[in-house]
Parts: structure tokens; sequence; C-alpha cells
């Protein structure tokens, strides 16, 4: 049998990124157990997915990062997580709460980066005419959206893209690569 690494998914919306994490993870040969979700919203329908797979879920307010954050820290260290993903996770993450995790925290952006750092990315690489997007999957550094790359996927931006046409071709690319990193990581 694999053993499987002890993962947690950090959530703050709909879960797409979760759900395809969930399912990629009951192959046999995939590195991680998704064994916990935490969100910072309560009412993030992404929940739903960790309750459809039985998963344990927390949901620690933000509003108060260091309270958040040493909610997390316990209940990550209760269940022996040795692998973070962040998922549609919309908080920043303190330098003392990566620094406890090293290497070991993957996020998934919405843009070619370096390019579009941060939030309203479709919005910007529409007004600014770039021919490509896409999306990024990078380890978790202390500078927003800058830590090492793992992979990226490029996606045509046609003539006549609206920010929810590409936001939807941007998804389903983010599907893909995002369990293709975490193998990737593990090789």
């Amino acid at each position: 049998m694999v053993k499987k690494i002890r993962s947690c998914i950090f959530i703050s919306g709909n879960g797409s990124n979760l759900n395809s994490i969930i399912t990629n993870s009951r192959d046999y040969n995939f590195p991680i157990k998704v064994v916990l979700v935490i969100s910072n919203k309560k009412n993030a329908f992404g929940l739903n997915f960790a309750k459809k797979y039985n998963i344990p879920y927390k949901i620690f307010s933000s509003i108060n990062q260091n309270s958040f954050e040493r909610n997390c820290i316990i209940e990550l260290k209760k269940k022996k997580i040795k692998f973070i993903c962040l998922a549609g996770f919309m908080k920043i993450l303190s330098k003392k709460f990566i620094d406890n995790f090293g290497n070991k925290i993957l996020n998934i952006h919405p843009s070619l980066l370096p390019k579009f750092k941060g939030t309203n990315t479709h919005k910007r690489a529409l007004k600014s005419n770039v021919k490509y997007s896409g999306c990024t999957v990078h380890y978790v550094s202390q500078k927003v959206d800058s830590g090492n790359i793992i992979l990226q996927k490029k996606v045509l931006i046609e003539k006549g893209e609206t920010e929810n046409s590409l936001k939807k071709k941007i998804l389903k690319q983010e599907h893909l690569i995002y369990s293709k990193a975490i193998r990737s990581v593990f090789r």
C-alpha cells in the first residue's frame, strides 16, 4: 500500500479545486490523503464536498489572524497534517505560519505568475491586452503569489473574452494541473 501524506485543504469559497483534489486522492497512487478541510468562511460552498466525502472540516473566523492561525495549527497538529493546499483560500498567511510548514504549502493562482499577483486577475489580464493568461501552482512564500513555481498552464485569451468566460476556462485548467503539481512534488 502507498503511504499517503496526511493533508489539509484550506478554502474560502466554492471548493471546485478541493473537489478535484479529493477525487484524485482516491487514486491508489496519488501521494496525499485529504484528512481535513479548513475554511475561514462558514458558508463556503466547498464545505459540501468535505461533507460529501466524510472529511472532517473546521471553520475558523479569520477576522483576527493570530487567533485563526493558532486554531489552525492546533487542529493541524492534532490531525498530524504534513502537507497543505490552498484552494481558493482568500487570506494571506503569516511568516510564522508558513515557517511552521516550510515547503509544505502549495497554492493555485489564476494567472501566469509572476504576472497579475493578488486579486482581480482576470479583469487585469483582459485590461492589459495580453494574448495569454492561465494558472500557476506554486509554493507559498512570505510574499504574495511569489513562491517557486511548480506548474503552469497557459490559455488563449480570445477576441470578445469576458472576465467570466476567462475565469471558467482557467478554472478547468486549474482542476487539471493542481493534482499534477501535487504528484510532481512527491516524485
